[in-house]
């Protein structure tokens, strides 16, 4: 499976919004330029992880996304899915594989089937607080290095 920019920039906003948005919402522009994504684009990303239950919006001059619940609680394995859909190398694992005529006699779709576990294991038990400690940690090291 190949994460597209989707899934890509929806982590990347995801994990700006668990690094800057514990005291007040963060305003879409803000995370489109620190991240740089498109504002447009980035919309569309959060308006399908709120509708996740992700994060939550605020309106009015203060407003903008918060998480919708702590870093600890959500695995990137919600942020994939909600954006990319199944975790899944090939169809025929994802359980749409109604075109395939070897399904029941294929050697290689055990191999799909462990791919598959192994990228569903990884992404379901990292959180948004591991990668939330991971940038702070990269962030400490670039600031000792300048």
């Amino acid at each position: 499976m190949r994460i597209s920019t989707r899934g890509e920039y929806g982590v990347r906003a995801m994990l700006d919004l668990a690094l800057h948005s514990a005291e007040e919402p963060v305003p879409l522009s803000a995370i489109a330029a620190r991240q740089d994504i498109s504002e447009h684009y980035l919309e569309q990303l959060i308006s399908a992880l709120r509708k996740a239950g992700l994060v939550v919006s605020f309106r009015g001059a203060q407003g903008g996304y918060q998480l919708a619940k702590p870093p600890e609680e959500i695995t990137i394995s919600e942020i994939i899915r909600t954006l990319e859909g199944p975790i899944a190398p090939m169809h025929c694992v994802e359980g749409a594989h109604a075109d395939c005529h070897h399904v029941e006699l294929c050697a290689t779709r055990m191999l799909w089937q462990k791919l598959q576990a192994s990228m569903e294991e990884v992404l379901s038990k990292t959180t948004l607080a591991w990668l939330k400690d991971e940038a702070k940690k990269i962030l400490a090291t670039a600031a000792i290095q300048r």
